[in-house]
């Protein structure tokens, strides 16, 4: 095998700064250049397909942001540090983040894993009293090893496969979920199956959501990072939108939703952030943890909660909350014990496959996060890998 050549990753990319334009000119917003900040990004996706917010040709033209060119990467470089995806298609991008092309004789993908792999030494180093920052200089104090092009485009090949896999399910898993929503609305809100008139079945009735959900928030217990810190990485430890850590242990085991209470609590349309989450796993004191009642199941429960806007609810102008007392004040339709019956028979088979690509999905990745140093070191040989 040939010898890898060592470099500074300063030595083989080309770093891109962004910028924002101003958001008091109305004319510099909305228009159809994609703007990336790193809540568009913070996914673990290897791409990135769409952002929150877009400008205008005024807006790029009159602000320090670039455009980033398909293949090129984005990273983030203060607060959360570190995430990383690369562009389908020409978008702008904020300062808290750097554009990453590479050089010639450098495979895109490669570099993608090549910076994955080194985001731990990157965090390592970074500096600044208020925020955690990459800087360019942080490029300049990690060494790399470069194979030739051929075996970087093994390399790149046999990880992306695996992200690949990871994404169709991803796809299949969304159209999953969307059948579902679009039953639950037909039988639920449409009445179509029940009602020719569009008027509410006689054995069914209106209610409020605390007619139909178990909150168990009484046995939520926050951690520190400092205590999650010291912790073996076993369990999914989750907050209000996503899954934050692992830990050494569990306080629920089951399916339930998570429902943010705190923080970011509703999408950009006033629809409430949801987890659908199964297993044993810990939860801090940001999400509310339900199961149903009156013949709910937690399937049906999450898709109402997807399907009902709680935007009138939300309370606090700087941190937003969705309090026990006002959630359980939204108003619900209640069917009938026999029509939820129904339709969890038609739901509980897609859910179940919901969970297993989900399953598979992590193995995927703990199989692809294994192989990645290996295979960045060298100590994996991939001559015999077809390209």
């Amino acid at each position: 095998m040939a010898e890898w050549l060592k470099t500074a990753l300063i030595d083989i990319v080309e770093l891109i700064g962004g910028g924002t334009p101003k958001t008091s000119k109305a004319e510099y917003w909305g228009g159809n250049i994609n703007w990336l900040s790193v809540k568009d990004f913070n996914n673990e996706n290897r791409y990135v397909y769409s952002t929150e917010k877009t400008i205008t040709e005024e807006g790029l033209n009159n602000s320090s942001t670039k455009l980033l060119k398909k293949d090129d990467i984005i990273i983030s470089a203060r607060g959360t540090v570190g995430e990383l995806a690369m562009i389908t298609f020409p978008m702008a991008f904020n300062q808290s983040c750097y554009g990453i092309r590479a050089k010639e004789g450098i495979d895109s993908i490669f570099l993608y894993y090549l910076i994955k792999n080194s985001v731990r030494k990157l965090k390592a180093i970074t500096h600044g009293s208020v925020f955690d920052t990459i800087t360019r200089d942080t490029f300049a104090n990690i060494e790399v090893a470069i194979p030739d092009i051929k075996t970087q485009h093994r390399i790149a090949k046999m990880l992306a496969d695996i992200d690949d896999k990871v994404e169709n399910n991803q796809r299949i898993n969304n159209n999953l979920e969307q059948q579902a929503k679009a039953l639950y609305k037909d039988w639920f809100f449409n009445f179509s199956p029940f009602s020719s008139d569009g008027n509410l079945p006689d054995d069914w009735r209106l209610g409020t959501v605390g007619d139909i959900i178990q909150l168990h928030d009484s046995k939520r217990v926050p951690l520190s990072g400092a205590e999650r810190d010291k912790m073996a990485k076993v369990y999914p430890y989750y907050g209000a939108t996503s899954l934050m850590d692992y830990v050494d242990n569990y306080l629920f085991d089951g399916i339930y939703i998570l429902l943010g209470e705190d923080g970011t609590v509703v999408d950009s349309l006033g629809f409430p952030i949801l987890q659908y989450v199964y297993g044993q796993f810990w939860v801090n004191n940001h999400a509310h943890i339900i199961t149903g009642k009156e013949g709910f199941s937690v399937e049906e429960l999450y898709l109402f909660f997807s399907l009902t806007n709680i935007k009138s609810i939300v309370t606090g102008a700087v941190q937003q909350k969705v309090s026990q007392q006002n959630l359980k004040k939204v108003p619900a339709i209640i069917p009938s014990k026999e029509a939820l019956g129904a339709f969890d028979e038609i739901t509980q088979p897609i859910f179940a496959q919901i969970r297993n690509l989900k399953d598979e999905n992590a193995n995927l990745s703990q199989l692809r996060d294994t192989l990645l140093p290996k295979l960045m070191s060298g100590e994996l040989d991939v001559s015999d890998i077809e390209i």
